[in-house]
């Protein structure tokens, strides 16, 4: 199969762009904007952006079966994608630009419609370009396009935060993230139109009926997806407890005023070392690149603990380092996630791609709930308070909650990978199988 061409591979991942820029400040800045600025509490915010998370354990599967059943003549993914945009459109509105007071229901209200086109986006964004190709490697190229297109849509949402605070604005905190809203609803519509047109979606055959018994059996049995899921719900709990609290170690911890900054070195760092991450993918195999980034990741993060207070030229060298693979373990599980799919295929002679993304966004959220649900427990246990006077102890312990879990959570991830049963030798031979069944039903049809 020939290769897809990269302005193909970057229109389809350009509706990346406005999912990264929604998604970042939902974890880095609508927390403390709705704990601080809304008045809503850290013990409260918490809890809210924890059961949201929660809410996705119901509606992502449930949205992932189906999407992988209901086929229509312009594909099964792409109306999915469309029918996203007005939910998620609306929902940005009134998250991010709310008209104070505000209540924690109608916090709740809003971040669960959201949540719902959240997932219906990034699902079927994703499934679609699991099935662009049936490569290995092809795979790790798309779903880097697509990572490549994520942070650059986080940094393009970041630069408004460091403009904003340059100004005069009297309420810099409502500002920016209303300026990060608009950022969404303006470009959303954009890029799914040009994905959407341009960008084709291969027709997958018909699967046969298989009770749900039988389904269930077959997920339960299967070790790859037992891994990655177990893999990603630890990411999600490490990454989660860094990005909510990245504000506060920023400001009071690291006494800091422009944390855009450290923010934006951080991705742009990691998006320009996703080409070398795509090589060692190539050389070493997806699960091997993913195990020796989280060492990676493990070693480095306790590097934070060394940085003086008000030093933001370290603190970005620190910074800088920490992003070099930040991109590297989202797209390899995904690309890892659509092999695990084609090896189900395999047994289950059913394509559920949609199926098993659900479950990857699923494990991701929970751990990103578990995380600022616990985080905001932790400061409000220890007594610290976000911009107010904190004791030593209190800086102390927040500069633990945020260094010393990701570092342990890393360590786990690279051992738990490292001995990934789905290699490249193996995916070919599952291509194999179900390219061969491919062709055989056509022939009996013909």
């Amino acid at each position: 199969m020939q290769p897809i061409r990269p302005l193909i591979i970057a229109l389809f991942a350009l509706p990346a762009m406005p999912i990264a820029a929604m998604s970042l400040p939902i974890v880095v800045y609508l927390p403390p904007f709705y704990a601080g600025e809304m008045g809503l509490g850290l013990a409260t915010v918490g809890t809210i952006f924890m059961l949201t998370r929660f809410w996705d354990v119901i509606t992502d599967p449930i949205l992932g079966v189906v999407s992988d059943r209901w086929a229509t003549r312009w594909g099964r993914r792409r109306p999915w994608l469309v029918a996203s945009v007005p939910i998620v459109v609306g929902s940005v509105i009134m998250v991010f630009m709310p008209s104070p007071p505000v209540t924690g229901a109608y916090l709740l209200w809003w971040m669960v419609v959201l949540y719902v086109g959240w997932t219906l986006l990034t699902l079927s964004h994703m499934s679609w370009g699991a099935e662009l190709a049936p490569e290995y490697n092809e795979r790790s190229r798309i779903q880097g396009y697509r990572e490549v297109a994520l942070i650059l849509g986080m940094v393009l949402v970041l630069a408004l935060p460091v403009v904003i605070e340059r100004t005069a604005v009297a309420d810099v905190a409502a500002a920016r993230v209303a300026a990060m809203g608009w950022f969404v609803v303006v470009l959303l519509p954009l890029t799914i139109a040009l994905a959407v047109f341009f960008v084709p979606e291969h027709p997958v055959p018909k699967a046969p009926h298989v009770p749900w018994r039988e389904t269930l059996a077959i997920l339960v049995r299967n070790r790859p997806l037992r891994r990655i899921l177990t893999v990603d719900l630890l990411g999600g709990v490490s990454g989660g407890i860094v990005t909510s609290l990245f504000l506060f170690l920023a400001s009071d911890a690291l006494q800091l005023a422009n944390a855009s900054v450290l923010i934006l070195v951080y991705l742009l760092a990691g998006c320009a070392f996703i080409p070398l991450m795509l090589r060692l993918s190539f050389r070493f195999g997806k699960h091997r690149t993913l195990a020796g980034s989280s060492l990676f990741n493990a070693v480095t993060a306790p590097l934070i603990l060394l940085i003086p207070e008000g030093n933001l030229a370290l603190a970005v060298a620190c910074f800088v380092l920490l992003g070099v693979n930040m991109g590297a373990g989202p797209f390899l599980m995904r690309s890892m996630m659509a092999d695990i799919a084609d090896e189900d295929a395999v047994h289950s002679g059913s394509q559920r791609t949609g199926l098993f993304f659900s479950l990857l966004t699923l494990t991701n959220k929970v751990g990103n709930a578990v995380a600022v649900g616990v985080a905001y427990a932790a400061l409000d246990l220890i007594g610290f308070v976000p911009g107010g006077e904190n004791t030593p102890a209190a800086i102390a312990g927040l500069e633990a909650v945020y260094v010393w879990p990701a570092s342990l959570l890393s360590f786990a991830v690279a051992w738990i990978v490292w001995s990934f049963p789905l290699d490249e030798a193996r995916q070919r031979r599952n291509r194999r199988i179900l390219d061969e069944r491919a062709a055989a039903s056509a022939a009996s049809a013909a």
